[in-house]
C-alpha cells in the first residue's frame, strides 16, 4: 500500500477557525511562550524553555522529522493576530505498517474552547485519506485526564496500559495507549 502524500511540500490545513501551517523563525517568541510553560510541558518530556535557543532546537526537531519523513509538525495560527497558540501533528511514523503516533500542545489561555478537537480533527482526517494511514495512536500520561477525555471525544479506544514505559524528568512513567483505525474513522457520522 503507497501513501498518496510525499513529504516534498509541507502541507498548509486550515480548520474553521485556524491555519495549521510549518513552524517560521519570526514563531520562536510565540513557541517560547507555549514551551517555557510548565503547565503545558507538565505531562510530556520537555523540561520548561529557558531561553528562545530552546525554542529554536524544538523547530529544527519539526524540520528533521519531516526530512526524514517520520512526522510532521503543524503550529496552529489565529488567522487575525497571526499569533502562534499551540503546535499539533505526528511523530513515529511506520511507512511498512501504515500507523503513526498524535500530538499536541495549546498555550493554557486557550484551553476549554474546542480548539485542540477542531485542530486535531482536521489533521486526522489528513493522516486517513492523504498519507493513507490505517491506525494512529496516543500515548498518554495516566494522571493527563484532559488530554485522555479529549481522545476519547475523537473516538479513540483505550488499548491497555505501558508500565513504566518512559524515562521522563527523572522517573519511569507509565503511558496509556489509545488508538483509532482507519475503518473505525470511516463509519463515524461526522466523516
Amino acid at each position: 500500500m503507497s501513501t498518496h502524500f510525499t513529504f516534498t511540500d509541507f502541507p498548509v490545513l486550515e480548520t474553521e477557525r485556524f491555519i495549521l501551517r510549518k513552524a517560521q523563525e519570526n514563531d520562536c517568541l510565540d513557541l517560547f511562550e507555549l514551551y517555557s510553560n510548565e503547565s503545558v510541558v507538565k505531562y510530556i518530556p520537555l523540561e520548561p524553555f529557558n531561553s528562545v535557543e530552546d525554542t529554536k532546537s524544538e523547530m529544527i526537531w519539526y524540520e528533521k522529522i519531516f526530512e526524514e519523513q517520520s512526522g510532521l509538525r503543524w503550529v496552529i495560527e489565529e488567522p487575525v493576530t497571526k499569533k502562534v497558540i499551540g503546535t499539533c501533528g505526528f511523530l513515529n511514523y511506520e511507512k511498512a505498517h501504515n500507523r503513526l503516533e498524535i500530538g499536541y500542545d495549546l498555550i493554557p489561555s486557550y484551553w476549554k474552547k474546542g480548539i485542540m478537537k477542531e485542530t486535531l480533527s482536521t489533521i486526522i482526517h489528513f493522516a486517513f485519506t492523504k498519507m493513507n494511514v490505517n491506525k494512529i495512536e496516543a500515548k498518554v500520561v495516566p494522571e493527563n485526564i484532559t488530554s485522555i477525555k479529549l481522545l476519547e471525544k475523537l473516538n479513540f479506544n483505550q488499548e491497555g496500559m505501558l508500565r513504566e514505559h518512559e524515562f521522563e524528568k527523572g522517573n519511569y512513567v507509565d503511558l496509556v495507549i489509545f488508538s483509532i483505525l482507519k475503518r473505525e474513522y470511516k463509519n463515524l457520522k461526522y466523516v
